[in-house]
């Protein structure tokens, strides 16, 4: 049971407007956002932050994003992050493939070495305390400019943000999003956890 319940998508006609994107990148308007609109300054700012973060436009794509907010959500050890985030990865156009091996993306032939330098970076930032040192540092410039960079960090960051809220809101995770974690993440022992 979560900590706070969320309240219907049509709490606040503020919030459900600007919250309507999720229908493109998730098939819906998450729990957490439902439970942000109790106070509605809260969501409407989240909803612009995410707006902004994960809007491609500069050459890290929209899938690459979503991705990277997995692998920061799985070093957090989010579960409804995890769960979301490969959901959203699946609508902006990644293979099963490609699902199927982030969790051992530095072995895997489906990511470019560029991808690679975006992955160690995530979980490097991710971690507490933090892991980015020069060698990380070094590769991710290697293929990404300053711009990149700061869309890639802004990413993680956001999640660190969604991952502090969920799990200490345990808040329910949609049904959509629970089938996706089953499929590509319960071999490697996801559960919904208290995430019900």
């Amino acid at each position: 049971m979560p900590l706070v319940p969320p309240l219907t998508a049509d709490h606040d006609e503020d919030v459900r407007e600007l919250a309507a994107f999720f229908h493109e990148t998730l098939g819906f308007v998450p729990n957490s956002v439902l439970t942000m609109q109790r106070r509605p300054e809260i969501a409407k700012a989240f909803i612009a932050l995410n707006k902004a973060v994960m809007e491609s436009r500069h050459g890290v794509s929209s899938e690459l994003k979503r991705l990277i907010g997995h692998l920061a959500s799985t070093t957090a050890g989010c579960n409804y992050c995890e769960a979301h985030t490969l959901l959203a990865a699946k609508r902006y156009g990644a293979s099963d493939e490609r699902l199927a091996a982030i969790a051992d993306y530095a072995d895997a032939d489906v990511f470019s070495a560029a991808e690679k330098a975006a992955f160690d970076f995530a979980v490097a930032a991710a971690a507490v305390p933090n892991g980015v040192d020069e060698a990380i540092a070094e590769n991710l410039r290697r293929y990404w400019d300053e711009g990149q960079i700061v869309e890639i960090l802004g990413v993680v960051s956001l999640f660190g943000f969604l991952n502090r809220w969920n799990d200490s809101m345990a808040t329910t995770l949609e049904e959509n999003a629970c089938r996706i974690g089953e499929d590509y993440l319960s071999a490697r022992g996801w559960s919904r956890g208290k995430h019900r």
